[in-house]
């Protein structure tokens, strides 16, 4: 699991039941403030078209499994507790809440869509998503401003060499989030601004500030309770809202999600996560059918439940990953299967990157990849595509 994916959200927005949903574990749900006390981490799962058929084979999946052609690729989901105003300046579980959100490379907002909890989580009428999504957002900025603020006096304050760089000096300090010089000088350009702090106002750095957050710390908001009519009517106008383009929005029901993959649990229903149907297979009360009825209208009108399309937008939209998969190109099998594995890498990646991801030895020997569809000899530098099957050729 090399990606982790942070939940986050306000209490009593449905979040532990997501978390719930998409791992199957029993997390407490609750409607007050800290259900959820510590970080529980979860195994979740993102789909990727199986590669195996094509090569008239059935995978042996070493982690996650596959479903008649689907293969669910573990991810690490961490449900993040202690989400209030001023969790940057340390109240309430703000010191622990950030430290848990920096592990995360993407982030799902889980979003009270129906209005009815206030800012705190408490019961209400009418409160507007938009506030919450604006609430994450500025506390997240306010936390990326700090650490800037911090790298800029660092720069202003020590002796400068004659190749001393502002972006050298926030690179370092802002290590933290995952952004390198380069990435940290495009983003300084790509705002305007000159390569020289102390032309820089407080607006500019609050600019600066909120850019790098959303490079590093991607957000996907899984419009929560959607089944609820003023929550449907919510994400229309919030979802089409040009201020939040930067944003992708996914019509979810957690609920639902976890009903769903109960009763296919109990055997009353074959339902495969992700979904836009299911099939019910045992005996259900009436009390049973009817609910099963309202989700499958649910499904029907909205392609799924949300939470694996949530989760999925992370990695793939957000994140921009890709699949591949070790393959043999002259279709030898080992004792312990085939397709047994199957990676996500950014989109970009070359054959290098994918032999150094699987391991430092197979990257440090390699001589040269093999594409598996055409046996085609491919080099350290080639970048590969989402779904492509690569032997690699190494002295190691």
């Amino acid at each position: 699991m090399s990606y982790s994916i942070g939940l986050v959200g306000k209490p009593s927005v449905g979040k532990s039941t997501f978390f719930n949903a998409a791992t199957m574990n029993d997390v407490p749900e609750g409607a007050y403030p800290f259900t959820t006390i510590d970080p529980s981490v979860g195994e979740a799962y993102a789909r990727v078209e199986c590669a195996a058929p094509e090569f008239g084979e059935t995978c042996t999946p070493s982690v996650g499994y596959c479903d008649d052609g689907t293969r669910f690729v573990p991810v690490k989901l961490v449900d993040v507790a202690g989400l209030i105003p001023g969790a940057h300046e340390g109240k309430g579980l703000g010191n622990q809440f950030l430290s848990d959100l920096n592990e995360a490379d993407v982030l799902v907002h889980v979003v009270d869509f129906s209005g009815k909890t206030d800012s705190e989580g408490e019961p209400t009428e009418g409160h507007d998503p938009r506030d919450d999504i604006d609430f994450l957002e500025a506390e997240l900025d306010m936390w990326y401003l700090e650490v800037l603020e911090k790298g800029i006096d660092r720069f202003e304050t020590k002796y400068h060499g004659a190749d001393a760089t502002i972006e050298a000096d926030l690179a370092e300090q802002m290590s933290a989030f995952r952004i390198g010089e380069d990435e940290i000088k495009q983003v300084i350009l790509a705002t305007g601004m000159e390569l020289d702090p102390g032309t820089w106002d407080e607006a500019d750095r609050e600019s600066l500030a909120r850019e790098i957050r959303k490079r590093t710390k991607p957000i996907v908001i899984a419009a929560n309770k959607i089944d609820d009519p003023a929550a449907a009517e919510n994400f229309e106008a919030v979802a089409s809202d040009t201020a939040y383009d930067h944003l992708t929005f996914v019509p979810t029901s957690a609920h639902a999600e976890k009903a769903l993959k109960t009763a296919d649990e109990a055997g009353r229903i074959e339902y495969t996560p992700g979904d836009a149907g299911f099939d019910v297979v045992g005996d259900v009360s009436e009390e049973q059918a009817a609910g099963l009825d309202q989700i499958r209208s649910l499904l029907e009108e909205y392609g799924g439940t949300g939470v694996q399309s949530s989760l999925e937008a992370a990695l793939f939209d957000a994140l921009d990953l890709i699949a591949v998969f070790p393959g043999s190109d002259d279709g030898s099998t080992s004792e312990k299967g085939v397709f047994r594995d199957c990676f996500l890498l950014p989109a970009g990646s070359t054959t290098a990157d994918f032999a150094n991801h699987i391991h430092t030895d197979l990257g440090d020997g390699l001589l040269h990849g093999i594409d598996c569809r055409s046996s085609r000899q491919i080099g350290g530098g080639h970048v590969l595509d989402d779904r492509d099957v690569v032997e690699l050729v190494t002295t190691n």
